[in-house]
């Protein structure tokens, strides 16, 4: 899994981003997102599922899968981040969909301290 980070390495706080259904972890709102919360002196790192990652290397375009099959996915980035009550989850319109499916047990647990959702589709 590859990420992109923003903000000060050893910030107090990491939050972690995952971009919408159609656009890229670097697109120009997940990017000026993470300059604005890096600005604040948040550490941010953004990262893709893979079938947006796919489309950097495959022609044509596929459509995103649905969001509940993406949660393995973003556990798997907070896994490679390093769980703990210091990270805070979240996204852009999907990304963000997807982090509140997973934060809820996750934020019991201790394994993450918030979640923040940029355009949460509330209807599908």
């Amino acid at each position: 899994m590859h990420f992109l980070f923003d903000g000060p390495e050893h910030a107090r706080h990491t939050i972690l981003l995952a971009h919408g259904a159609g656009a890229p972890m670097d697109s120009a709102s997940m990017t000026a997102a993470a300059d604005s919360l890096a600005g604040q002196g948040f550490r941010v790192a953004r990262f893709e599922f893979a079938y947006m990652a796919s489309r950097r290397s495959e022609a044509g375009r596929k459509p995103p899968p649905r969001a509940e099959t993406l949660n393995p996915e973003y556990r798997a980035a907070i896994e490679a981040i390093g769980p703990s009550r210091s990270l805070i989850i979240g996204g852009k319109s999907m990304g963000g969909r997807v982090a509140s499916m997973v934060a809820d047990d996750l934020l019991a647990a201790g394994r993450i301290g918030g979640l923040l959702c940029l355009g949460y589709p509330f209807h599908p």
